[in-house]
């Protein structure tokens, strides 16, 4: 009898990296996998069962890797959010916080329309702030989101209390960073 591999599995950790002390948890092992990376969409898509939305939401880069398969199978649209200066028609834009100075998030002004019922999805939740800056964009527009999923989440780094005010889930949680 085939035994189930667990995602966490897929994931390979590299240990300090980028500095002593830290533990890279690297999503390109699961990606790589044929049954890594169904095992991570289908644990992501799972976490929506019940969920009643329109539209998900995928920062850039790799919140499109998760996000577009789930939009897909569930027959919902995916609205990306660039970084500044990647799309082409009249965007919102935030500004948020990095470790060392900050960066600015955007997406397309007529994305989201009021009322849509919005999940965000991502690889990694660290400290939050990519995300924060997104659900601001998506409430500005008059979205509502409903529910926020990541494949992993790095507990150390707080993320989660960031958005404290929203349906969070997580297929991995490290207690470090």
């Amino acid at each position: 009898m085939k035994s189930e591999k667990r995602v966490e599995e897929y994931v390979r950790s590299i240990p300090d990296f980028p500095e002593k002390g830290i533990i890279f948890r690297d999503v390109t092992s699961v990606l790589q996998d044929p049954e890594g990376l169904a095992l991570a969409i289908d644990s992501m898509k799972k976490m929506l069962e019940g969920i009643d939305f329109d539209m998900i939401v995928g920062t850039e880069s790799r919140g499109f890797i998760f996000g577009v398969p789930i939009a897909y199978a569930l027959h919902k649209g995916f609205v990306p959010v660039r970084k500044k200066g990647k799309l082409p028609l009249d965007v919102i834009s935030r500004e948020y916080d990095l470790e060392y100075g900050s960066a600015v998030v955007e997406m397309h002004r007529d994305s989201i329309k009021p009322g849509q019922k919005v999940v965000v999805v991502d690889d990694l939740i660290a400290t939050g702030g990519t995300i924060e800056a997104s659900i601001q964009m998506i409430e500005e527009l008059g979205g509502e989101v409903v529910k926020v999923i990541f494949l992993m989440e790095l507990a150390g780094l707080k993320g989660r209390e960031r958005l404290k005010d929203y349906d969070v889930d997580s297929v991995i949680i490290y207690e470090g960073k």
